[in-house]
């Protein structure tokens, strides 16, 4: 019998499920993250970098809005499921997702951003 069988884990151990790409002995990427400093950490460095964080929630609060005034209600509950449908449909853990049909419903398939030139799709 062995420390699986039993269910025992050391306690400095990480579950398998829980590692990632980044981890403490990770590089700092310069490209995506910028400078490291404790005043970005706990400051925005720009008056736009709260809104520009938010761009993608407020243009979705935006369209669910202007489609309930012009369609009805039931044409923001049916983006809202299907976003969720999206949402969940994902590849394996060890995979990046592309959330392909996400960009066909926000419209973003036919521009070509940051994101598609960096590869980062956060």
């Amino acid at each position: 019998m062995n420390a699986r069988e039993l269910g025992f884990q050391p306690k400095d151990s990480t579950p398998v499920t829980e590692l990632s790409a980044s981890g403490p002995f990770e590089s700092h990427d310069l490209l995506r993250k910028g400078f490291s400093c404790v005043k970005n950490e706990l400051l925005p460095s720009h008056p736009l970098e709260l809104s520009e964080k938010n761009y993608q929630l407020n243009q979705d609060k935006m369209n669910f809005y202007t489609s309930r005034n012009i369609q009805g209600l039931s044409a923001p509950l049916k983006l809202q499921m299907e976003f969720k449908a999206g949402q969940q449909v994902q590849r394996l853990p060890f995979l990046p997702s592309s959330n392909l049909s996400l960009d066909i419903l926000r419209g973003n398939d036919e521009t070509i951003g940051f994101e598609d030139i960096l590869n980062d799709p956060s």
